[in-house]
């Protein structure tokens, strides 16, 4: 089978944490094909994504590699059987990647923490809401780009439908509930909305109000998204031009405790709930 022409952030990460648990073993990417009896151009193509890796050669390599933790390689044999179609892939020839990345990820998520200073989560936004927010920036997109990624925003809720849909915490700062994005009427029902989602029963969402004052500032905004197991945890945070992901263990380590330090100086979740009350009443 010839390699894969644009792997996805699923194919991707299996083969960088088959890549990982080798250099760990200390082995070469020539000596691990020879184990398999391959060569270390299809090794390379495998740990690059490009090429699948059935359950045998995933618990193979494990054995070959001194793996221990079992959790971990049931999860990558998980990975690596998957065959489920994801309802992202309508998108594929008209988003960019990341956009389909980053649902994969959602999709297959156990937990998502995620810290917003001045703007609402992406996967709580309304329609009018997500419209105002792709119909802003320069250069205009055309009409057919511009719906396709208000419906993709708008889809991203598919896993609160889930038989176990994952927990979502949400730690906002108020700059981002009082900017009316879209006017007056598409704010207020932004915010009805969030009390909405705040009744859902995985979903817990706090505010973080101007009077606190152990915040940093808006360079703390990220989405950190809970794997099967711990190392297999992804951080997603905005750059101007695009989402970038990270997976190394200081990464992960650092924005755990970062989440844990803002959440800290959040309100809790009743309060958070009267104090978006009262902004939607306002409005």
């Amino acid at each position: 089978m010839p390699p894969r022409v644009n792997p996805t952030a699923r194919h991707e990460r299996l083969g960088a944490e088959l890549r990982k648990l080798r250099e760990r073993a200390g082995l070469t990417a020539r000596a691990a094909a020879e184990l398999l009896g391959t060569d270390q151009a299809q090794m390379s193509n495998m740990e690059a994504g490009r090429v699948g890796a059935s359950a045998e050669r995933v618990r193979r390599l494990a054995s070959h590699y001194a793996c221990e933790d079992e959790a971990l390689i049931d999860a990558l044999v998980t990975m690596a059987t998957e065959r489920t179609r994801g309802w992202w892939e309508e998108y594929r020839t008209t988003l960019p990647r990341t956009f389909l990345d980053l649902s994969e990820l959602e999709f297959h998520a156990t937990t998502m923490r995620t810290i917003k200073v001045v703007e609402i989560p992406g996967i709580m936004q309304t329609e009018r809401h997500a419209r105002a927010v792709f119909d802003y920036y320069p250069p205009s997109l055309p009409p057919e780009d511009l719906e396709a990624r208000v419906s993709h925003r708008v889809q991203r809720r598919i896993v609160l439908d889930r038989e176990r849909p994952p927990l979502i915490e949400a730690v906002i700062h108020e700059a981002a509930l009082r900017m009316t994005v879209g006017g007056a009427a598409t704010a207020r029902e932004q915010l009805r909305f969030l009390l909405e989602l705040s009744s859902h029963p995985t979903i817990s969402i706090r505010v973080i109000p101007f009077t606190a004052g152990q915040f940093a500032g808006p360079g703390v905004s990220m989405l950190y998204l809970g794997g099967p197991v711990p190392q297999l945890d992804t951080v997603q945070v905005d750059t101007p031009l695009t989402g970038v992901f990270m997976d190394a263990e200081a990464q992960l380590g650092r924005y755990r405790t970062l989440y844990a330090k803002v959440e800290s100086a959040s309100l809790g979740v009743a309060d958070t709930r009267d104090f978006i009350h009262r902004l939607a009443r306002d409005l």
